[in-house]
């Protein structure tokens, strides 16, 4: 069977790719270390009880839907082709979707609880790469969903657009119509995979072809013309590759450098007008103030621990999807690293500061040319995967991350969403610290490592009084 990615999408579904890109392959090829596993984890608090039949049924079309709530991970141990998405014959729902009362008080603390432990535990690799763990009986008559799902599937921007298919604009939108067809399901034979990932990989070779004759022939032809000029460019774009991927031998923090695989989840909230009035008095941006927060917070973490550095690492995704509404839920980003100052003590100068260094990693030329790099990295031998982007990752010492939501109000199942709280893997950070806009707030989840930060209460004590400090610009 040849590769089936360019046949159409049945009407009513979403769109689908049937084999990984190269950068979500080798996302999930250096998971063979555990430290670098990466899996995102939402909570949903929601204002009443869940109804279980809604819930269920809710689920149920989005499975038929969207192709990758039913679509397991297949690998071809006799290619070097990224591994497939194919439809599980083995399908449950059951299995994805859980109801559980809340413990002790039902308070939140109770469900980040649960959410920690859900996010520790890996995915059962014969089934597709998510689940969802509905939280009853919480305090004051709410409820809670923890989401739990694999980053191949799709990043925070793409989750939000999943997110519209699965909840309603109003309480009782009316019948929801009849249930989809479920999609076919066609188990290949070892004959049928190796010939599908010849194709595949036949076909990734004549693309790339394509791609870099013309470039190469127009390469030439600027060095004829303009050898100074076109010299310096390619400087550009080599020291920019050598920015990008510069080796560190361990994390610039002195305090936070241990690495595990344990999870520890906590939650913050801001107002949005409050921050956006913070962000407009300093001439910067919503993003500006969430960094410039998160490093107020990490200097204080630091300073309460007798350590002072100057520079931390951070990661952090560039969204590279399209202005245009509707531009796909699987992964557009590229992943940076770069050094931003801890001791700027102005919050109004620290915002600046940063705005200008994001600005600077948005224009690196190197950028452009990450799939390419990407392409080349996956056809090296797992452990050399895991060596070069492992180093890499753990010399992070954290990791931020803000999804653009929604505002207006959102309901599941009849009951309306009064939060939702993103976590993003850390990857071999100590910590991601994620941000979503909702309605009029600005929704934090805290993910840290207790290798890293045994204290994780003061840490995201230490990260409020930051944005306070912030929020003081105002």
């Amino acid at each position: 069977m040849a590769d089936t990615s360019d046949e159409p999408v049945p009407e009513g579904r979403a769109s689908n790719e049937q084999r990984m890109g190269d950068a979500d392959a080798l996302m999930w090829s250096i998971e063979k270390d555990p430290m670098l596993r990466s899996t995102i984890t939402t909570i949903l608090v929601l204002d009443q009880p869940l109804d279980h039949a809604r819930l269920t049924d809710k689920l149920e079309r989005a499975s038929r839907a969207i192709p990758r709530l039913r679509q397991r991970v297949m690998a071809n141990t006799f290619s070097i082709a990224p591994p497939r998405w194919e439809n599980d014959p083995n399908f449950d729902l059951r299995y994805h979707l859980r109801f559980v009362a809340a413990p002790g008080a039902g308070t939140l603390a109770d469900v980040l609880a649960i959410a920690s432990a859900e996010a520790m535990s890996g995915f059962d690799l014969a089934r597709p790469l998510w689940q969802a763990l509905a939280v009853e009986a919480m305090a004051d008559g709410r409820s809670a969903v923890i989401v739990k799902l694999h980053h191949t599937i799709t990043d925070g921007v793409g989750a939000v657009e999943l997110g519209m298919q699965l909840f309603d604009l109003e309480s009782f939108p009316g019948p929801p119509g009849p249930v989809p067809d479920a999609p076919p399901v066609h188990v290949m034979s070892q004959r049928e995979r190796v010939l599908d990932a010849w194709v595949h990989e036949q076909r990734q070779g004549l693309e790339l072809a394509a791609q870099l004759i013309p470039a190469t022939a127009g390469l030439l032809a600027q060095l004829a013309v303009s050898p100074t000029e076109t010299l310096r460019r390619v400087g550009e774009v080599v020291g920019s590759f050598g920015r990008l991927l510069a080796p560190a031998n361990r994390p610039l923090s002195p305090i936070m450098t241990g690495r595990s695989i344990s999870v520890d989840l906590d939650v913050l909230s801001v107002p949005l007008t409050d921050a956006k009035a913070a962000a407009k008095a300093a001439g910067s941006r919503l993003n500006d103030f969430f960094l410039a927060g998160v490093i107020g917070g990490l200097r204080r973490y630091h300073d309460e621990h007798g350590a002072r550095p100057e520079w931390l690492r951070m990661g952090m995704p560039i969204n590279t999807r399209s202005a245009q509404p509707g531009s796909g839920a699987a992964n557009q980003f590229v992943p940076t690293r770069f050094l931003v100052p801890v001791q700027i003590e102005d919050p109004a100068e620290r915002m600046q500061a940063l705005r200008q260094l994001v600005a600077e990693q948005r224009a690196e030329p190197a950028l452009g040319l990450v799939d390419a790099a990407t392409l080349i990295t996956r056809r090296l031998p797992k452990a050399a995967q895991i060596g070069v982007l492992g180093g890499i990752l753990r010399t992070v010492d954290f990791a931020t991350s803000n999804v653009p939501g929604v505002p207006l109000p959102l309901f599941l199942a009849g009951a309306q969403m009064e939060a939702q709280y993103p976590f993003g893997p850390r990857s071999g950070a100590a910590v991601n610290v994620t941000l979503l806009s909702y309605l009029d707030g600005l929704f934090i989840g805290v993910n840290t490592d207790p290798a890293a930060i045994p204290d994780p209460a003061r840490f995201t004590a230490c990260l409020r009084d930051g944005f306070d400090e912030v929020l003081k610009v105002a």
